[in-house]
């Protein structure tokens, strides 16, 4: 199985030379997130990639400092916060509709996601797109790959 736990090598799969054996004094000194997230999105593989490549742990850049994540949940606590919830009922009317375009305004500029409520869309079509997105999750590395564009 591979440890991932270090940074992924442009070419995908393989992992930068000082993921084993060295100490972590001098991994911090070497590691760069932005270099690591690069090769990770090169591979346009996603993470289900990382879990067909045998991955067994976490890698580097999904990870945030402890002191970081007990801040963040402290903020969070402390002052109440919630994903925002978009509440789609009464859309048909223009004033109500107008309200709904601000907050999902708002919830994309402050969190850059939210979840939708009384959107209307049947269960059956929520349960054929999740299966849409596990069978195009399922296909070959490189299938998926020619659905991807390119970012410049």
């Amino acid at each position: 199985m591979v440890d991932l736990s270090a940074p992924l090598s442009p070419k995908g799969r393989e992992l930068n030379s000082w993921g084993a054996g060295e100490s972590s004094a001098m991994s911090v000194a070497k590691y760069d997130r932005a270099e690591e997230l690069k090769a990770f999105d090169d591979t346009k593989e996603g993470v289900k990639g990382l879990v067909d490549a045998g991955v067994v742990n976490i890698p580097k850049i999904f990870l945030r400092p402890p002191d970081e994540i007990a801040e963040i949940r402290q903020n969070c606590h402390r002052n109440g916060v919630k994903v925002p919830v978009v509440d789609m009922s009464g859309i048909e009317r223009d004033d109500r509709r107008r309200e709904i375009v601000a907050e999902v305004r708002i919830a994309s500029e402050t969190w850059g996601f939210f979840q939708v409520v009384n959107h209307g869309i049947p269960l059956i079509v929520l349960e054929e797109m999740i299966d849409g997105i596990r069978m195009f999750n399922e296909q070959n590395p490189e299938v998926k790959k020619s659905s991807i564009p390119e970012i410049v």
